[in-house]
């Protein structure tokens, strides 16, 4: 931990990959992925990465009636990805505080020798309550975020 670290929060070295293809859909009228749609597959990769760890989206929200929400997303474009490429998408894990996780995620093309990173983002997700008010992120669900 560093001094710019805040004392409630720690690093940890999560890392999940899940497998997205980019369908017709994803693509703007050139066949190039559209820039918000990198959002959707950092979205989807971060449920499944949840789903993973054991933490089931709707069963949590019906048991604690709290949810993760994004409170900042800071996304780079590097390279395009184009229709049926099939993209690795990463989620890893880089710090847990009280009330909010931040996650790195990166979209990258791979192949048996190399992987070419297209996007990258730096994702804060925090914790609300019923209310939809920012709160602690229940223990149950910090002991499975590792």
């Amino acid at each position: 931990m560093n001094s710019a670290t805040p004392p409630d929060a720690f690093l940890v070295a999560s890392h999940f990959s899940w497998p997205v293809r980019v369908y017709w859909e994803d693509t703007d009228a050139g066949g190039v992925v559209y820039y918000a749609n990198y959002l959707k597959f950092f979205e989807r990769a971060r449920t499944e990465w949840l789903r993973a760890s054991g933490i089931h989206q709707q069963a949590m929200h019906t048991q604690t009636g709290g949810m993760f929400v994004v409170s900042e997303a800071h996304v780079r474009y590097l390279k395009s990805a184009h229709l049926d490429d099939e993209l690795m998408v990463t989620c890893t894990l880089i710090e847990r505080g009280r009330a909010s996780v931040m996650i790195c995620q990166q979209a990258l093309i791979t192949s048996s020798d190399h992987a070419v990173l297209l996007s990258e983002a730096r994702i804060r997700a925090g914790w609300v309550n019923a209310l939809g008010k920012p709160a602690r992120i229940p223990q149950d669900i910090q002991n499975k975020l590792i």
